[in-house]
Order: structure tokens, then sequence, then C-alpha cells
């Protein structure tokens, strides 16, 4: 059976092995780009109408490790089953971009950043547990390494993944639970608005919910500074040591880093609670269809014709992507599947404008650009985002039964759709 949920651990490499991890994953991410420029150039070649696969690539790959020349040395370090680990995962990457109802785009390369992941199939590895606490998983050519076994696995491992995220490495399992959708709960459905100001505001509530700071103030202090150091030092490494970094900048960057793994442990931390809540109490859920991918859109403009407010519109698309609506959609999408509630997707014109009393629709109602809500028609007042959640759930509740099982976005899959026809209808492929 196909994993169908994840398991992720804290790890504990040795020095020795950290040092391993990270050359393995700077190999990973070189031999990602090394393979989708192939496969670009193949397609290029013969004008679209064709592309080569992992199947070839991974005779390839082989071809490469048996090469006595020194300068791919890299190649051969990596273990060859997480070489075809990455080459199996940019088949899914076009694949994903084939898929008319999947919101992807073209893979793209990936650059040199503090977070990196080598992967493995699960019939490479070995898992063995030492304590309450404690277990360990045997990677090939890396030996026994060490992980907080903080929950069981609730079913059998398929595959595994070692990353770095900021100065911290985890292991993260693909676990086969042979689950099946949970039945109806029978609980009472609600509406959610998501904002920036109010993290979220559930219909059935009387109070927001609000999500604490990311950083205090002592942490985004130190976050600027260091942002200042880097600033400097990489201006020095360009002047005087041809572009070449220092110890002192890599450590610069790591400090950096740090502070945003924390930041992010900390945003994850409070959308686990909020999408585990909403979907184990209530019996369907109803959130705004946003399109995240147009909210945050750069105003800059061009050179010819630049835009107004940049600066203010890069603070506003920091704030709305500090509060991940994206990731607490998908959570919520699985989360209520488990939890035998429901996700429903509702139109998002209009629901801060809408009165719940009258049901009258009208600009004039919010007044200024506060949170303020006063309907001009029946003079009903009330915060804007409870007004907005209790209309979510009422167009929520119009729509019925339906159950939504993937993050399809219209404009997105209209794109893909042609993309899908030409990746189908595409005669066999060729490696050269």
């Amino acid at each position: 059976m196909k994993a169908d949920t994840g398991r992720k651990y804290r790890a504990y490499p040795t020095p020795e092995q950290d040092e391993i991890l990270t050359r393995w994953g700077h190999h990973a991410r070189a031999l990602w780009n090394l393979a989708l420029e192939h496969r670009m150039m193949i397609g290029r070649k013969h004008d679209g109408n064709s592309w080569v696969w992992s199947t070839e690539q991974c005779v390839l790959l082989t071809e490469i490790r048996n090469d006595p020349d020194e300068s791919i040395n890299w190649i051969q370090e990596l273990p060859a089953s997480a070489g075809q680990q990455v080459l199996r995962q940019l088949d899914q990457a076009f694949k994903n971009m084939a898929n008319p109802v999947h919101p992807a785009g073209h893979p793209i390369f990936k650059r040199r950043a503090s977070h990196m992941s080598v992967s493995f199939p699960g019939q490479k590895l070995a898992v063995r547990k030492i304590s309450h606490r404690w277990a360990e998983v045997r990677i090939p050519k890396l030996g026994w390494l060490r992980f907080r076994f903080s929950r069981p696995f609730g079913g059998a491992w398929r595959s595994c993944t070692v990353s770095r995220h900021g100065l911290q490495w985890h292991v993260s399992f693909g676990v086969s639970t042979g689950g099946t959708r949970a039945a109806p709960n029978g609980k009472a459905g609600c509406g959610v608005d998501f904002g920036i100001a109010v993290s979220a505001w559930v219909s059935t509530e009387t109070k927001p919910r609000i999500m604490p700071l990311s950083l205090n103030r002592g942490e985004r202090l130190r976050l600027r500074a260091l942002e200042h150091r880097k600033a400097r030092q990489i201006t020095c490494a360009r002047k005087y040591n041809g572009g070449k970094y220092s110890n002192r900048l890599r450590k610069t960057i790591s400090h950096i880093a740090a502070l945003h793994a924390r930041q992010a442990r900390r945003r994850l931390d409070f959308t686990h609670k909020l999408t585990t809540d909403l979907a184990k109490n209530h019996g369907f859920v109803g959130i705004e269809d946003l399109r995240v991918l147009n909210m945050t859109k750069s105003a800059k403009g061009t050179v010819a014709e630049p835009g107004k407010g940049v600066g203010r519109k890069s603070g506003l698309n920091r704030a709305i992507l500090d509060n991940v609506p994206g990731e607490r959609r998908r959570q919520l999408i699985y989360k209520t599947a488990r939890y035998g509630s429901e996700l429903r997707l509702v139109a998002p014109h209009g629901t801060s404008q809408t009165c719940p009393e009258c049901g009258q629709r009208d600009p004039r109602s919010r007044v200024g650009c506060g949170r303020e809500f006063v309907c001009v028609h029946c003079g009903h007042t009330d915060h804007a985002d409870k007004t907005a959640s209790i209309e979510i759930e009422a167009r929520a509740r119009r729509m019925g039964d339906t159950v939504i099982k993937s993050t399809r976005s219209p404009v997105r899959g209209a794109r893909g759709r042609k993309i899908g026809t030409r990746l189908r209808a595409a005669p066999a492929t060729h490696t050269g």
C-alpha cells in the first residue's frame, strides 16, 4: 500500500553525519537542476513534443556513476537510491504540471538555501527503537541516525526523507495507515473568516482567534541587525574577496536561518491547533476560496510604468503570507476527512459587505478602512470579520453536502489543461 500520511521527527546526527548530510543535500539539489536542464533540453530539441523521464535518466545516472572522471565524484558520493528518488520526484513534478486539477506550474531550478533534503526508498532502510523516546534509522553510506521518537508511526513506513530547516535536522517517514474517510460526526457547522489583524473568526464564537507574534520584539530587532550585518559582509566579500563567503558571513546566515525556522515553527504550531479544533468540533467548515498568488502579487510594476505604494504592498504581502492561508486550507482538507467533517469553499466576494440580519449587500456598510460593519439598510452593527464569518457559514450551508477533495484552482487548472493535453499526447520519449 502507498503512503497516505507522514510522520516527522527531530533528528540528532553526529558532527560527521551532519557534514555528510549537508553535502548530500547540495548534491541532490545539483542533480535536480542537472536532470531538469536535461529534460528541458530534450523538450526544446523536439519542439515540446517529447520528454525524457526517470526510467531513461536512471540509466544515464548509472553510467555517470561508473565513469572514472574525478570531476563527477559528487554524483558517486550521493547514494544511488537517493539519486533515483530525485529523478522520481522530478517525474511527479512534471505530472503535477500536466494535471489539469493541480495548481502546480512548471518545475523550477532549486537555489542554494538553508533548507535541503535527501529522500530514500523504504526497502533501503531499517528502523530500530532504542528506548521509549528514542529510535534510529539506518541510512545507506551513513549508518544509524538517531531521532526523537515523539509519536508512533501508526502504520507501515514506506519511505524516508532527511531534511534540514535552519540549523535543525528532521527525518520524515511516509506511512501507510490504510485509513478511510471517517463517518460524519453529526455536529453543527461553522464559517471561518481568515484575516491579518484577526487571524480567524469562527461564526459560532463571540471572540476572534489571534495568532501570537511569531517573533517577539527582541527577536525582530536581532533579525534586523543580522540582516544589516549580512548586507555589509556580502558587500565586503564582493569588493575584497572576489565574492567568496567568509566564515563570519556563513555564521551570520546560519543565525538568520535559525530565527526564520523558529518563526515558522511557531506559526505552524498555531495553524495546527486551529485547524484541528475546527475539524474536530464542527460538522462542516466553510472558508473563502481565496487565490493567494493573486493576493500577494508585487506592486512594483515595470521600469516604464513603476507601481505605487510598493513598500506598503510588500508589507501587506508579508502579513498575508505570515498567516499562511494556503497551509490552513491544506490542513483542513485532510483533517476534515479524518475527523468526519467537511470542508466547503465559498465565493469570497462581498462576505464582509453582507448584513447577517437583513441579507442586503452594500459596500457602504463598511465604514472607512476599519473593522466596523454598519448596515445602511437596517442599522445592524458588528465587527466586519464576524459579519464575514456568518455570511461564509450561510453560503456553506447552501452548498449542501459537497466534500472538497483537492486544492484545485480554476485559474491555474485552466492554464495547465493545455500542458496536460500536450504531455498526454506526446509520442515515445527520446534520450538524445
